[in-house]
């Protein structure tokens, strides 16, 4: 799999499937999964409510529609809330592994990935983006380019520093 850093809007991504760092009640919110929320429209909530009534687990993904965005699909994780004191990193890297997972399910071969759980929820962004690349590289998936999309110029460059 290749994989490759921009700096830009994850909304924008032309890929089979952008990855949503949601909250477990899948109902939008802040950060990332406002962005998609406003986006997508409402057909991605709709979604989000038909198929994940009860939500999701920290460390689980799913998908849904990606309504009115340019990709065909998001695939929603719920990332570990450091903050919180959910410091277990095999929750934050499993939102990597079950993205592709769910990736392969649904047949995405491009995905646009957002930094999990470094924003609001404040994992520490080395450790992030190692997790993340870690994580990327070594799970066996069929998808063909995943995207690690930073919000800001400071996150596109610690990426790219440690990729």
């Amino acid at each position: 799999m290749e994989i490759e850093v921009v700096e830009g809007d994850i909304t924008e991504q032309h890929v089979d499937a952008v990855v949503n760092a949601a909250n477990r009640g899948m109902r939008g919110g802040g950060g990332v999964d406002g962005a998609i929320h406003r986006a997508g429209g409402p057909a991605v909530l709709e979604d989000c409510k038909r198929r994940f009534p009860d939500g999701l687990a920290t460390g689980d993904a799913g998908w849904t529609t990606a309504g009115e965005m340019p990709a065909r699909w998001v695939i929603h994780v719920v990332g570990p809330n450091y903050r919180a004191g959910e410091r277990d990193r095999t929750l934050l890297t499993s939102c990597y592994r079950r993205a592709l997972e769910v990736a392969d399910e649904i047949g995405a071969r491009t995905m646009a990935f957002p930094l999990v759980s470094a924003g609001i929820y404040g994992w520490p962004k080395e450790d992030a983006v190692d997790a993340a690349l870690e994580t990327l590289r070594g799970t066996e998936t069929d998808v063909e380019l995943a995207r690690m999309v930073a919000f800001g110029r400071a996150a596109h460059d610690l990426i790219v520093s440690r990729l």
